[in-house]
C-alpha cells in the first residue's frame, strides 16, 4: 500500500552548506561599489551593527557612521532606561552566568524614559552620523514619534517573528502602512524568513526587511521553540520577494540579512544569496569599542516569561576598524569583512551588490573541510 504524505520537508540551507562559484570575467576589488541605500540613506558599506545593548551604545553608532555603516540602538534597552547605562552594562558583565538570565529580567523591567529616547538619539544626532532606533511592534506607536521627533532618520521595527498580519486582542494593531505615514522616515521590519511573509510586508510600503530567525551567537529561539530557517535559503526566499515587489510595483525593498554571520565568507554569501546589505551582532561585540567589553546578549534574552538567549562571552578580537577594514592579523575570515567583500566582489566579476546576486553559489557540504586536514588538526 502506497504511504499518503502528510507534509513535504523543503532541505534548507546555511552558510556551511554553499560555496560562491567564480565568475568568467574579473574586475579590481578596488572598482567595485559596496554602498547601500534605504530609501535615500545611503551608506558606504552595506554593514549595520545589532541593536543589541552590549553592542550599540550612541558612542558606538557614531563609529559605525562614520566607518561607513549603521548602527542601530535598541530603543527598549538599557540607553533608555538608565541614565548611567554603562554602569548597568558592568554589572550584567560580572554577575556569575548562572544568574544573569535572572538579573537581565529584573533589569528590563526598569520603565523607559522619553527624555532618555530624545537624548540618545541627541547625542547620535550630535555625532553627525545617520540615526536608527529599534522598536519592538508592541510598543512602536508610543515611542517611534517620540525618537522621529528627536531626530531619528530610520526606525526598526523588530521581533523575533514579524508579519503584516497580527491577530490579538489588540483593537487596533500596529499597521506599518500607517505607520509609515506618522513618522515620515524610512521603515525597515523585521525579522523575517519566507518568501510570502516578507512579501506581505513589503506590501505595506516598508523600506527594508531583516531576514533571520534564530542564527545568532546569543540567540537560543531554534533551541526554545524549535523555529528557524538557515540563512541561505532565508535571504534567498526573501529576495525573491523583493524581486517580484520590483516587478509588480518598480518599488525596491532592500534585504538585509540578519545573524549568523561570523567571517568576510559568509558575508559574502549573504550577498550572493541575495542581500543589499548584513546586521552584525556578535562580530561588533567583539570589538575593543564595544560597550559589552566582549560580552553580549540578545534581545529576547530579558523576556520575563520564556528568555530566548543567553549572555556569552565572545571575546575581544581588535578594534572596529580592523574588524571592518583591516589589516587583519588573523587568517580566520573575522577581520577586514569590506576587503573581503571587495577581493570575492572581483573574482565574481561584480562591479555592485546588485551584481552580486547575479553571482552562481553551489552546494558545498565539504566546502570547510576539503584539503584542510593540517588546519582542522591545528597543525598550522
Amino acid at each position: 500500500m502506497a504511504l499518503s504524505h502528510f507534509k513535504e520537508i523543503r532541505h534548507a540551507l546555511g552558510f556551511e552548506d554553499v560555496a560562491i562559484v567564480p565568475g568568467d570575467v574579473t574586475v579590481n576589488p578596488d572598482q567595485t561599489d559596496i554602498s547601500m541605500d534605504i530609501n535615500g540613506c545611503h551608506l558606504d558599506i552595506p554593514v549595520m551593527a545589532s541593536a543589541m545593548d552590549a553592542v550599540v551604545s550612541p558612542k558606538f553608532a557614531a563609529l559605525m557612521g562614520h566607518a561607513g555603516g549603521l548602527g542601530v540602538l535598541n530603543l527598549e534597552g538599557m540607553y533608555t532606561r538608565y541614565e548611567d547605562a554603562q554602569a548597568i552594562i558592568d554589572q550584567i558583565i560580572e554577575t556569575p552566568g548562572e544568574h544573569t538570565t535572572e538579573l537581565l529580567q529584573q533589569l528590563y523591567t526598569q520603565p523607559m524614559r522619553d527624555d532618555l529616547i530624545g537624548k540618545r538619539v541627541e547625542e547620535i544626532k550630535g555625532a553627525g552620523v545617520t540615526c536608527a532606533v529599534s522598536i519592538t511592534p508592541q510598543n512602536t506607536k508610543r515611542f517611534a514619534p517620540v525618537a522621529v521627533e528627536a531626530g531619528a532618520d530610520i526606525v526598526v521595527v523588530q521581533s523575533t517573528v514579524t508579519t503584516a498580519r497580527h491577530i490579538s486582542k489588540s483593537y487596533h494593531g500596529l499597521v506599518f502602512s500607517e505607520l509609515k505615514e506618522w513618522v515620515g522616515v524610512p521603515v525597515v521590519v523585521g525579522n523575517c524568513v519566507t518568501y510570502s511573509a516578507a512579501l506581505e510586508l513589503m506590501e505595506t510600503g516598508i523600506n527594508g526587511i531583516l531576514v533571520g530567525v534564530g542564527p545568532g551567537a546569543a540567540c537560543t529561539t531554534r533551541e526554545v521553540t524549535g523555529v528557524g530557517v538557515p540563512q541561505i535559503t532565508a535571504t534567498m526566499d526573501c529576495a525573491a520577494a523583493r524581486e517580484e515587489h520590483l516587478r509588480r510595483t518598480g518599488k525596491y525593498v532592500v534585504v538585509i540579512t540578519d545573524g549568523g554571520i561570523r567571517t568576510g565568507g559568509d558575508l559574502c554569501k549573504a550577498i550572493v544569496a541575495g542581500a543589499d546589505g548584513v546586521m552584525l551582532g556578535t562580530p561588533f561585540a567583539q570589538t575593543t569599542e564595544a560597550p559589552g567589553k566582549g560580552f553580549n546578549w540578545g534581545m529576547a534574552t530579558p523576556h520575563p516569561a520564556l528568555p530566548r538567549g543567553t549572555r556569552i562571552n565572545a571575546g575581544i578580537k581588535g578594534p572596529l576598524q580592523q574588524v571592518l577594514f583591516g589589516p587583519s592579523k588573523r587568517s580566520d575570515g573575522t577581520q577586514n569583512l569590506m576587503g573581503a567583500l571587495r577581493v570575492c566582489m572581483g573574482m565574481c566579476g561584480a562591479f555592485t551588490i546588485r551584481d552580486m546576486h547575479h553571482a552562481d553559489m553551489v552546494m558545498a557540504p565539504s566546502i570547510a573541510t576539503e584539503g584542510k586536514v593540517f588546519q582542522l588538526s591545528g597543525r598550522i
